[in-house]
C-alpha cells in the first residue's frame, strides 16, 4: 500500500499543471535551452516592436557616433506580476546613424553592416535572453542575461526598470568579445587617431 501511495504522489507531481514554452527559446528555472515550463501563475507579454527602440552610441579618438537599431520581436514572462525571464530579437540590418547626413551617413551605415563590424548578412539577428531577475523593489531588477552578437554569446549583467508596460535598461558592451575587430585596440596596435573604443552603449526602451 505504501508503494502504491508513493507512485501515486509521483504521478501527481509529474502531471502537475505547467505551461510549456517550447517555441519561445528563452529559459526559466531550467538549464534546458530547447524547452522549459512555467507555473500557472506565469503570464507572457509580447513586446510591441514598432513602439520600442534601441539607441546606440560608440566613441573613437576625437569623436563619437550614435543611432538606432530596431527590435524585431520579443516577449517577457512574469510571475505574480514580477519579471522572471524573456527574450528579445534585434534586427541588426536595421542599424542607422542619426548624427550624420547624406553620403557620410550612408558610408557609415554600410560599414557597420559589413564584415568589419556586425556582418549583418551572415548574422542578421542578435539576441538578449533574460535568465534571472533579482527584484529590488519599485520596478527595479538586477538582470542576468546572455547576449548573442555574430553568433557569439556572452553573459551580461545589467540593471533594468520594468513597470507600467515599459521595460528600460542602459547597457555597456565590449564589442571585442563579440569579434567586432575594426579599429579595436584589443586586436590591432599603432592605430593612433583611428582607434575606436571597444565599449559601446545601448539604451533600450521596450513597450509591452
Amino acid at each position: 500500500m505504501k508503494i502504491i501511495n508513493i507512485l501515486t504522489v509521483l504521478g501527481i507531481l509529474a502531471f502537475s499543471p505547467t505551461n510549456a514554452c517550447e517555441n519561445c527559446g528563452c529559459r526559466s528555472q531550467s538549464s534546458n535551452k530547447a524547452s522549459h515550463t512555467h507555473s500557472d501563475n506565469t503570464t507572457t507579454n509580447n513586446i510591441y516592436a514598432q513602439k520600442s527602440n534601441i539607441q546606440w552610441k560608440a566613441a573613437k579618438i576625437g569623436g563619437e557616433h550614435e543611432g538606432n537599431i530596431e527590435i524585431r520581436s520579443g516577449h517577457l514572462h512574469f510571475e505574480n506580476e514580477r519579471l522572471v525571464s524573456g527574450k528579445v530579437e534585434i534586427d541588426m540590418a536595421s542599424i542607422t546613424c542619426t548624427d550624420l547626413e547624406g553620403s557620410y551617413k550612408e558610408q557609415l551605415e554600410k560599414h557597420l553592416n559589413s564584415g568589419d563590424f556586425f556582418d549583418t548578412k551572415k548574422h542578421p539577428i542578435s539576441y538578449i535572453e533574460i535568465l534571472e531577475c533579482d527584484y529590488k523593489g519599485y520596478g527595479k531588477y538586477n538582470i542576468s542575461s546572455e547576449i548573442t552578437i555574430k553568433n557569439i554569446t556572452q553573459k551580461i549583467q545589467f540593471i533594468a526598470n520594468v513597470k507600467n508596460g515599459i521595460a528600460s535598461a542602459n547597457l555597456v558592451l565590449d564589442r571585442s568579445k563579440f569579434d567586432v575587430r575594426y579599429g579595436s585596440g584589443s586586436f590591432f596596435s599603432d592605430l593612433g587617431d583611428n582607434l575606436i573604443y571597444d565599449e559601446f552603449e545601448l539604451k533600450i526602451k521596450m513597450i509591452y
